[in-house]
């Protein structure tokens, strides 16, 4: 929860993708609030009192889970929205003068997304999307330490990164009132 917290108010990317891993962690844990208390609550060195409020937040993502039915995969409807609105900013900059840098760091990314669409097998889904699944994707390999797949994840840190990087510090900037997307036009 703290850690969610912080990452909202820095970066939108480490947040996202930050749930997205408590997700998976929580299906790990089966919903267990025993499981979640014993594993994510209990190492933690905060008061009782901050302990039980840490427990309800896992709970309540777990009952969001549960809700949306994405109790075995899937992610929560509040982080695909937060995606459908870094993917409008993802437009906007398309478009707008002040998303010159981003159009060029995009630009090196471009041809590689028909075969990041494949690997994902999720055509219907916007470029931002698909850039948070390979990032998350990369990540879980990173994780498992799969060596056959290295090669991709370099080439994935190489070229998506930089565009969700660039694209989560604009959004930052847009929502603190910092950046005017329409100022030259």
């Amino acid at each position: 929860m703290d850690i969610a917290q912080a990452k909202r108010k820095e970066n939108i990317a480490e947040y996202i993708l930050y749930l997205w891993q408590i997700e998976d962690l929580l299906r790990a844990l089966q919903f267990s609030p025993e499981a979640i208390y014993s594993q994510l609550v209990a190492p933690r060195e905060v008061e009782e009192e901050q302990k039980h409020i840490f427990l309800l937040w896992y709970m309540d993502i777990v009952n969001l889970l549960r809700k949306e039915g994405k109790d075995e995969s899937g992610h929560l409807e509040h982080t695909l929205h937060l995606i459908a609105d870094m993917h409008n900013l993802h437009l906007q900059l398309m478009h707008h003068p002040i998303g010159e840098h981003y159009r060029k760091t995009f630009a090196r990314l471009a041809p590689q997304l028909p075969s990041l669409r494949a690997m994902v097998k999720k055509e219907e889904i916007s470029d931002t999307e698909l850039a948070f699944r390979a990032l998350y994707a990369t990540m879980l390999y990173r994780i498992k330490g799969d060596k056959k797949r290295e090669e991709a994840i370099r080439d994935t840190m190489e070229l998506v990164s930089p565009v969700v990087a660039e694209l989560a510090d604009m959004y930052r900037k847009v929502e603190r009132g910092e950046v005017d997307l329409f100022k030259d036009m």
